[in-house]
């Protein structure tokens, strides 16, 4: 074993609060050799269609006679406007089904609707959620809860692409409006997919679910970007890889000036295609002889920085980390985990995890670099990361429409040789619920840190996705 190099950012093993207080945020992109990489803008505002839903003023019922819907309306604009900053909102009212019917037949290019009920008037919500288009209805407590409940209880019997908020912090509704924002951006978003031999199923799926184009190239114009990769600039990136390490094992200096090479190769390849997010048949290119260096730490770099960086050309794990990055601004793990049944533990492996897990703007975990696992060649990366957190881990399928997922506490960072170089440990609730579904959906799954079980159902319903809770 050889190590060098290094005094570690923060201690492993630490509670969120005290990860936080021991590592400052933003640490990165100030030893960079060149600034992060934010994900690029790949569409203009999303345009949601703002649709206030009540009865005249002056009809009897909640919230009250002669109440004030003029500047309800306006205080709710207030604060949705700067709460959405990429979504444009283009108000409407509607007092019954027959103004509900002229406002869908006038609107061509809206991305959505936010209906939001104030009052409790007849047949508003049930034109927008027969429409077929994605729909959020808010329900304006205390004003619009007769109807909103009956309405969106419907709505999900009937498995329509509505999603619902029932809830007081403002912070909910504007979080959910964002999710049009998302889909917006996968829209006009590029996955470059590296591997030997074009698939074609999947990428169809992909683009007919989600509107991203994926791109296939060969692993030969990622060597060509490889052999006229400045190294100089290589080198630099490697050297702040290594000094920003807790530790350095295996791995000799050229190994990792290498990684740095095939990290601008990488760069080069998805600038060249406009692409957001990169997936790259790693495995089997670099036990061919086709890949001159494991791409574990440009992908690690990708990740952190706001892109997506996938291993193994998983196309549905790399679609799910590029919604998931526009969804919550943060990294997943795709990962092929371990399940421990007599400690209730799901462990998540694999040789790339992100070190910056609450996005680029985040502190930054300690890690180690180390070789590739498997083989015991190149540059790879253990993160170790925060401890007592609850995880929210999902794949999605775009072929059948079906999004799985669960959830988790991280409990411990493994120290195991045997496979993959990061392992993380969560506590489930039932792990024998954990092994039914893994036939269907294969064996990675990406892990996020954060209960975003809400944001993700949100956006599953409006893609008209079936949600599958695994454990």
């Amino acid at each position: 074993m050889r190590t060098f190099q290094v005094q570690p950012p923060c201690q492993a093993g630490l509670s969120r609060r005290s990860f936080l207080a021991g590592c400052a945020a933003g640490a990165v992109c100030a030893a960079c050799p060149a600034a992060g990489q934010a994900v690029p803008e790949t569409a203009g505002k999303a345009k949601v269609r703002l649709v206030f839903s009540y009865p005249p003023p002056d009809k009897e019922g909640w919230p009250y006679v002669n109440y004030d819907y003029e500047t309800r309306k306006k205080q709710i604009l207030a604060r949705l406007e700067p709460a959405c900053p990429a979504t444009s909102f283009l108000p409407a009212a509607a007092h019954n089904d027959v103004d509900a019917k002229r406002i869908l037949e006038a609107d061509r290019e809206v991305d959505g609707y936010v209906v939001y009920m104030l009052g409790i008037p007849a047949g508003v919500a049930p034109a927008f959620m027969d429409s077929g288009r994605p729909v959020i209805l808010v329900d304006d407590l205390y004003g619009g809860t007769g109807h909103f409940l009956t309405s969106y209880a419907t709505a999900r019997r009937k498995g329509l692409k509505v999603a619902g908020v029932s809830s007081s912090r403002f912070e909910d509704v504007a979080s959910a409006a964002r999710s049009f924002e998302t889909l917006k951006k996968l829209r006009t978003s590029v996955i470059v997919d590296v591997r030997e031999r074009p698939v074609g199923a999947i990428p169809k799926a992909i683009e007919e679910a989600f509107g991203t184009k994926v791109t296939q190239v060969t692993g030969t114009e990622l060597d060509e970007a490889y052999r006229g990769a400045d190294r100089a600039d290589a080198r630099r990136w490697a050297g702040t890889w290594v000094r920003n390490a807790a530790k350095v094992i295996e791995p000799s200096r050229e190994e990792i000036d290498k990684s740095g090479a095939m990290y601008l190769a990488m760069r080069e390849v998805m600038q060249r295609h406009k692409a957001q997010a990169l997936a790259i048949d790693c495995l089997n290119l670099f036990y061919g002889g086709r890949l001159a260096a494991y791409p574990c730490l440009g992908l690690c770099q990708f990740n952190d920085d706001g892109l997506v960086g996938a291993c193994e050309s998983d196309l549905m794990s790399t679609i799910t980390m590029l919604l998931m990055t526009y969804l919550v601004q943060r990294p997943g793990f795709i990962s092929d985990p371990v399940i421990d049944t007599s400690k209730n533990q799901i462990i998540y492996a694999h040789c790339v995890a992100p070190t910056k897990v609450y996005g680029p703007a985040g502190p930054r975990t300690p890690y180690h670099i180390r070789d590739h696992s498997e083989d015991r060649k190149g540059a790879s990366l253990r993160s170790l990361l925060p401890l007592g957190e609850m995880t929210t881990t999902l794949e999605i399928s775009p072929a059948r429409r079906e999004i799985v997922f669960h959830q988790a506490k991280t409990v411990a960072n493994l120290d195991e040789d045997r496979a993959c170089r990061t392992k993380l440990a969560a506590e489930v609730k039932d792990p024998y619920k954990l092994l039914s579904e893994w036939d269907r959906w294969g064996w990675h799954r990406v892990t996020y840190y954060g209960d975003l079980r809400v944001p993700l159902e949100t956006v599953g319903t409006l893609l008209g996705f079936q949600m599958i809770h695994e454990g």
